[in-house]
């Protein structure tokens, strides 16, 4: 109960610091000094709030654990502010609670362990930024974990994966030819373009599971004016990255064949992609093995299907030879992510933590790269 009560309170604290992606300085600073406390040499890097420390093992390669730091930018009750709806300060509670458990028990480890704290995951950039800072140097196993939505993973429960699929948004543009309404002949009307390009994106389909819907649509200033341009958004994912590929490949050759018909200019961008998870089943079968330890093998739920992105899978994206997996964590989480009045049992961080250091116990037994 002592030790559940330390975690909620770690937990309290970061939710208080929230900071929007690529802001995240009080709370790497919060994190930073909880770690040399104990001991930790912190690698910082220009540029961004992210950081990792390692526990040294007795070789140099690495078996890693990944938390998110930073918050969501949304209304809360009237005021915009930095909140912490997707459990980003919870995520770092129980990687850093995990890191100071392996600093106080000082047990000795045949892998380097290394753990990272990652800024700007809202904004699909933060993986990025750490790899290029080369956080990912000798890393062979790498886990992570997120709350889930108590639809997804029952309280009690863990999921030994989560099934992220691929998400990026297209951004557009058509450029008409403006005129007076009293004389449309004489123009080219963007919106009735764009409202022609939604109708053909409407009819696109591929085999596997996906969604393409329109996020963002604005054309016109004046109520008796065609206006020059119409500009829009829509979100697209799909199970794979292979199929979210075919669906953005097809949303192209709509564009070019009705831009060929219409005579206007539509412009465009793929923005703010994030890739599906590889589930690896090595990694999946590690985590099995650390949920089962800490709470009977009742407590290990299926591979968790989720409709939304994440960009811990960027790592896998850029290194498939790394193992990996991200836990599902059932702890009563509702009435959702990103929802600003999120809230989740609070109690469970306790139960992450202990699946996390299992998990590292559990990559640590392993060979890597012996194929």
């Amino acid at each position: 109960m002592e030790y559940t009560q330390t975690l909620e309170r770690t937990y309290q604290e970061l939710h208080r610091l929230a900071e929007p992606s690529g802001r995240e300085e009080k709370t790497s600073l919060y994190l930073k000094q909880r770690l040399r406390e104990v001991g930790y040499e912190i690698h910082e890097f220009p540029g961004h709030y992210g950081f990792y420390v390692e526990w040294p093992g007795e070789q140099e390669e690495v078996i890693a654990l990944r938390a998110d730091m930073d918050a969501l930018l949304q209304e809360v009750k009237g005021e915009v502010r930095a909140n912490h709806s997707c459990g980003h300060d919870a995520h770092s509670t129980m990687v850093l609670h995990t890191a100071l458990r392996v600093a106080r028990e000082a047990k000795k480890y045949t892998h380097t362990v290394r753990f990272l704290f990652q800024p700007a995951e809202e904004i699909a950039a933060g993986a990025l930024e750490m790899m290029h800072s080369n956080a990912l140097k000798n890393v062979v196993f790498l886990g992570g974990i997120h709350l889930r939505p108590e639809r997804e993973v029952p309280s009690g429960k863990a999921a030994p994966a989560i099934r992220h699929g691929a998400i990026v948004s297209l951004k557009g543009k058509v450029t008409g030819t403006p005129a007076h309404a009293a004389r449309p002949e004489d123009g080219n009307n963007p919106i009735e373009i764009s409202a022609e390009l939604m109708e053909r994106f409407r009819s696109i389909s591929i085999e596997e599971p996906f969604s393409f819907k329109v996020t963002e649509f604005h054309g016109g200033e004046a109520s008796n004016a065609i206006p020059a341009t119409c500009i829009w958004t829509y979100d697209i994912r799909c199970h794979t990255n292979e199929g979210l590929d075919e669906l953005t490949d097809r949303a192209e050759e709509e564009m070019e064949r009705l831009e060929s018909e219409t005579g206007a200019d539509i412009s465009f961008s793929l923005e703010e992609f994030s890739p599906a998870a590889r589930v690896n089943r090595r990694a999946v079968q590690k985590a099995e093995k650390a949920i089962g330890k800490v709470s009977g093998e009742e407590a290990v739920d299926g591979i968790c299907e989720s409709p939304g992105a994440e960009d811990f899978h960027f790592y896998t994206y850029h290194h498939p030879e790394i193992e990996a997996t991200m836990i599902g964590l059932g702890c009563g989480l509702k009435p959702g992510l990103h929802h600003p009045e999120m809230t989740f049992d609070t109690t469970a961080l306790c139960f992450g933590m202990e699946i996390l250091y299992e998990l590292l116990k559990e990559a640590d037994r392993s060979t890597y790269n012996k194929e």
